[in-house]
């Protein structure tokens, strides 16, 4: 009787685990297989090589519209990158993990699961291992780091690589188009300073009213020089006339890179007919008008 027992017990301990395990793979599942015809090659340079496995491309959060329509909200993929010399060093230092990688060529190649959200264009590190060139893993980390994807971000390529896998709005097409920058206003001032703003057509997105987008303002002097620039995440009310700043950085020649304080705390104000911003909200709403499948291409409502 106890021996029947006990093998009851041992039974459901092995489904227990292996429940547990099944579990955990499709948590978290397993890399593709490290062979080359798995993996797709996006963008190389100096310092990285960018791939990613369009087999492991899968949906894993939808919402569905009152119209009934399915869409995606959560999307998962693999990822590979591969590192020269410069690349790694640039790596380990961003990452702080000199301790793990005293030597700079050590660090091979990195596998990362990424999870994208395509409705805020944001991409989540759910798993990240990085390798040696004898194909080990020496370092890993689950902490689901976010980013938001713009111009700026090292991981666009993938983002554009594997939400096309999904919608096929033709990401990568608007990322590399000769017009995906488009001039919203210019003015010179009398003493000859000049501002010139353009915005990236490859953020814009419109919910409700507002439509989401990433801005870069250039200011130069009477001598034509830089002296500032602002890479402004924007939201702009276009039936109502107002806009905003949600975030951004801004360029000087001593400060560099820094934070961007707004004027207005984040607060909307308004577009007034007598600014140069208002050419520029006339410019967006023909193009919210004239493209309007893109700038809804994820919306859910």
């Amino acid at each position: 009787m106890f021996s029947k027992i006990l093998n009851a017990i041992i039974f459901c301990s092995i489904l227990l685990l292996n429940f547990s395990a099944n579990a955990a793979e499709q948590q978290n599942p397993p890399p593709p297989a490290d062979k080359e015809s798995e993996w797709y090659w996006l963008d190389s340079n100096n310092k990285y090589s960018k791939y990613f496995a369009p087999n492991s491309v899968r949906i894993i959060k939808q919402a569905t519209t009152e119209d009934g329509r399915e869409i995606p909200t959560e999307i998962e993929a693999w990822t590979k990158t591969n590192y020269t010399f410069d690349g790694a060093k640039e790596t380990i230092k961003s990452y702080d993990i000199t301790k793990i990688f005293p030597k700079p060529e050590i660090l091979s190649y990195s596998l990362a699961l990424l999870r994208i959200n395509p409705q805020t264009r944001t991409v989540r590190y759910a798993r990240e291992d990085f390798y040696d060139a004898q194909n080990k893993v020496i370092w890993s980390r689950t902490d689901g780091r976010v980013k938001e994807i713009n111009s700026q971000a090292f991981d666009e390529d993938f983002y554009v690589a594997i939400v096309d896998e999904v919608f096929k709005q033709g990401e990568k097409d608007r990322k590399k188009a000769e017009d995906r920058w488009i001039e919203l206003w210019t003015f010179t001032h009398a003493d000859g300073v000049k501002t010139t703003v353009t915005a990236d057509t490859t953020t814009f997105q419109l919910k409700g009213t507002n439509l989401i987008f990433w801005e870069w303002q250039k200011i130069e002097g009477a001598n034509k020089k830089v002296t500032e620039i602002r890479f402004l995440k924007k939201s702009v009310n276009l039936s109502q006339g107002t806009e905003r700043t949600i975030n951004g950085r801004v360029w000087t020649p001593s400060k560099k890179w820094a934070d961007f304080e707004d004027d207005y705390g984040g607060a909307y104000r308004m577009i007034r007919t007598d600014e140069p911003d208002y050419k520029g909200l006339i410019r967006l709403r023909a193009f919210a008008k004239g493209y309007s499948t893109w700038v809804k291409r994820y919306a859910i409502s």
